[in-house]
């Protein structure tokens, strides 16, 4: 590098001609007084470019010692075997970052959300563990270039988003709360960051979009341009500018669909649920089994079925345990449950269908009256409910901020809404939108029909969660028991969340000659592989289903 030019000082001022002519003698001279003032600015003037010249030639000299050795070169750079972090530094997650920590170096393994140069000595980055912990880090280049040169500086600030890395920073306190991240009262000021795992350029879907409501469900692919000018929709009500991504971006970037925030809380919900599912059942009495998903018929009748070859045969995939949870009770068990996947040939492009989904099941025996099952599963559901408030307030939060819902209504002990199938119909037909005016109680109840009688029963009753009994005999399937007292309707239940269906149950039929009867009744041969044999071992027990979809 040049060495930087200087301008020469000035000469002490000597002449008349270098004070202002106001100041001059009775004779038009300079006078001693401003003379001496002249001098004077004269050597301040030679004084302060000397110590500027002093300065640029540290500064260049400084300059061309870093262009020519980087000091910290070791300490960043892509992970190797031969990466070393100080061996006595701890491990901290960001979640329990302290005061105590304040002061002392940690070790941090994170991706990098975010990064920013700050001039050519100084970045800016946001460190991201899981969900959405994250914290500010900084990166600033050191006089003598080391711990932290200018070159790692400027490495840090063009590391690519979604990298994953791992640093050595000591943990300080922010002039101010970063509101930008999670972890807004500390930052760290990084010493050493290697990356482990680098991310492309250019990402098929950016973290900010993953976290954005799914915006188009379509099979068929939305053309780019369109997705940016139409899918550009706001979360919570807020116009982000972010454009939201179509499920099969989702699917297409899957990992950065998984870590999104959303939908690790989501995932984190839905872990709790289970936990409380089984916690009850068992408090109840209830064994634990674990069902197999290939079977060698139709569970649940009809059409909506994946086959599948078997070797020399055919089989399906499982829509639900039902056949093996009925084994379990026959098989000598009072209480049963199981927790697993479920398959359904049904068209997933609706809110409430998948084709592959986690069922929790549960089957027991029945003492004195089926709607014993419906106090249980009652029991289940309600812990479920008040206790997933108490586990995971922020998750739902977060779930609810990308996804806004009001508040679920639950009724209060004692106070449990249950009507027959008939007296929901009766309801849609004087009190709901004038196309159910003419529901009959031998039909099954659709989609729009559910949601309208969930509609009157939120505001009748002030609950979003309620009980329909006594299901038309068509509406259920072929081992469902009939109500002796009433041939047309059934001992079969749907319990419902905000106006859907989320679990159906019932008695089964235990005799075997009313079993062979419902079966032809229902256009299926008795003798038919698969129900051959359930037909034998099932007719031992009387019990109950339970079938939950996804909440």
């Amino acid at each position: 590098m040049a060495e930087p030019s200087v301008s020469p000082a000035p000469p002490p001022a000597e002449t008349p001609a270098a004070a202002p002519a106001a100041e001059g003698g009775e004779d038009g001279g300079v006078s001693k007084k401003a003379a001496k003032k002249a001098e004077a600015k004269a050597k301040k003037e030679a004084e302060k470019a000397r110590r500027a010249a002093e300065r640029a030639a540290t500064a260049a000299a400084s300059g061309s010692a870093a262009q020519t050795e980087d000091l910290a070169k070791d300490n960043y750079g892509q992970e190797t075997h031969e990466t070393k972090l100080s061996a006595d530094l701890v491990e901290v997650n960001l979640k329990k970052l302290g005061d105590e920590h304040v002061g002392k170096s940690i070790k941090l393994r994170a991706w990098i959300q975010n990064a920013r140069m700050q001039g050519a000595k100084m970045a800016f980055v946001e460190l991201r563990e899981e969900g959405n912990w994250s914290i500010q880090g900084v990166v600033a280049a050191n006089p003598e270039g080391t711990p932290v040169s200018r070159q790692m500086v400027k490495w840090v600030g063009a590391i690519n988003p979604e990298s994953f890395v791992v640093v050595e920073a000591k943990v300080q306190k922010p002039l101010e709360p970063v509101k930008s991240c999670r972890v807004s009262n500390y930052e760290l000021h990084i010493t050493k960051c290697f990356v482990h795992a680098a991310a492309p350029t250019v990402l098929g879907m950016t973290l900010a979009a993953a976290n954005r409501p799914v915006a188009n469900f379509s099979d068929e692919e939305v053309p780019v341009e369109q997705e940016v000018e139409k899918l550009t929709i706001a979360s919570a009500g807020e116009a982000t500018g972010t454009p939201a991504a179509s499920m099969l971006t989702h699917l297409d970037n899957i990992v950065m669909h998984k870590r999104s925030a959303v939908q690790q809380a989501i995932a984190d919900i839905r872990g709790e649920m289970k936990e409380l599912y089984r916690s009850y059942l068992r408090s109840h009495g209830f064994k634990e089994f674990e069902p197999p998903c290939l079977i060698a018929a139709a569970s649940e009748g009809g059409a909506n079925v994946f086959r599948m070859p078997y070797f020399e045969k055919e089989a399906f995939l499982a829509q639900s345990p039902q056949f093996y949870k009925q084994i379990e009770i026959a098989g000598g068990r009072k209480r049963v449950f199981s927790v697993g996947p479920v398959f359904r040939a049904e068209n997933s492009n609706t809110p409430r269908h998948m084709t592959e989904f986690t069922g929790l099941d549960m089957e027991m025996e029945i003492k004195d009256d089926y709607r014993e099952v419906v106090h249980v599963l009652e029991g289940v559901l309600f812990h479920i409910f008040r206790n997933i408030q108490e586990r995971c307030p922020e998750e739902i939060a977060l779930v609810r901020s990308v996804y806004p819902s009001e508040e679920f209504l639950l009724p209060e002990p004692g106070k449990e809404v249950r009507l027959t199938f008939a007296e929901g119909q009766k309801l849609l037909r004087e009190e709901g939108p004038e196309e159910f005016r003419n529901v009959t109680d031998d039909e099954d109840m659709s989609t729009p029909q559910e949601k309208a009688l969930g509609a009157i029963i939120r505001k009748k009753y002030n609950t979003d969660f309620y009980v329909l009994d006594k299901f038309p005999e068509g509406a259920r399937p072929f081992y469902a028991k009939e109500d002796p007292t009433n041939r047309k309707v059934t001992n079969a239940y749907d319990l419902f969340m905000r106006g859907q269906e989320i679990c159906s149950g019932g008695q089964r039929i235990h005799d075997p000659v009313e079993l062979e009867a419902r079966i032809r009744t229902k256009g299926i041969d008795p003798a038919s592989p698969g129900i051959k044999e359930y037909w034998y071992w099932y007719c031992m027990a009387t019990v109950l289903d339970y079938d939950r979809d996804e909440v």
